[in-house]
């Protein structure tokens, strides 16, 4: 299972670098912001999306042993969203052994 979900995030995150630059070299992020927050629809998108973000960083905020590190993550889910979610998940995997269970990967680890 860890192994499986390596490779998923892997490619979310190659996916997202690449279709946000692709993105990005097409349409300046403010242009195209502008014209995302004119449209009923793109702004539903938005908010689905960032409820989406909060929603994982919930799990993350758990996770997270010190408030800085609770604070850099919501600040880099915010801001790169998807990306940002694939790096954290692909650390929390590559700390794990391949055969750790989905409790392993959920769970905050004890202090040692």
């Amino acid at each position: 299972m860890i192994l499986t979900l390596r490779v998923f995030f892997a490619a979310i995150l190659v996916i997202m670098i690449v279709s946000t630059t692709w993105a990005s070299l097409q349409l300046s992020i403010v242009e195209g912001g502008g014209e995302l927050l004119r449209n009923p629809w793109g702004v539903m998108t938005l908010l689905d999306a960032y409820f989406g973000f909060l929603t994982f960083y919930v799990w993350v905020a758990y996770k997270e042993t010190t408030a800085a590190g609770r604070i850099l993550w919501l600040i880099l889910i915010l801001t790169l969203g998807n990306i940002a979610m694939a790096i954290y998940m692909l650390i929390q995997l590559f700390r794990l052994p391949v055969d750790a269970t989905a409790s392993d990967l959920l769970l905050r680890r004890s202090a040692a």
